[in-house]
């Protein structure tokens, strides 16, 4: 059986000064931050990525854009519209349909659903402000996300040190 790793990562903190719809609202200065060292993090303590689902949002792009710029390797993306204001039963579902060959995944999306889904998957609650990353592993395909019992390796919003999380300190 394949171990799967999920890494949920929340965006990066938008910007509500403007009167731009929710789906094009850009990110913050706070988020233009933030977005980098989420990258920085990953690419510290992951390394590969096989593919990223990102939500269609602007703020859920661009901090994708921002933080798959500090790998060394970006995976594949894939905009996917069910990530957009989407609960953790609709997350799930993305999870489920994942490609096999697929070992490592990055999910961007939004609250309250990304928080959802990984209590979901793991039975434990995990608050997700934004660009909080969420790395989670289970053993089988993702056909079987949720079913399976599901671990949280590091949760935190970098630049936190997570490593000792990881098993790297």
């Amino acid at each position: 059986m394949s171990e799967r790793t999920l890494i949920l990562l929340r965006h990066a903190k938008s910007d509500w000064s403007g009167e731009v719809s929710d789906l094009e609202r850009p990110l913050a200065d706070r988020g233009l931050r933030q977005a980098p060292l989420a990258g920085a993090w990953l690419a510290r303590n992951i390394g590969h990525i096989d593919l990223a689902v990102v939500s269609p949002a602007h703020r859920a792009r661009s901090t994708w854009e921002i933080a798959e710029a500090e790998l060394t390797e970006p995976p594949p993306t894939r905009v996917d519209s069910r990530g957009y204001a989407a609960s953790a039963d609709e997350l799930l579902d993305v999870v489920r349909e994942l490609p096999d060959e697929a070992h490592t995944v990055v999910l961007v999306v939004h609250n309250p659903g990304i928080a959802d889904l990984a209590e979901l998957l793991t039975g434990q609650w995990t608050p997700m402000p934004t660009s909080t990353l969420a790395v989670l592993s289970f053993t089988g395909p993702w056909s079987e996300a949720g079913e399976r019992p599901t671990v949280v390796l590091a949760t935190g919003r970098p630049p936190e040190d997570l490593r000792h999380r990881l098993g790297h300190g």
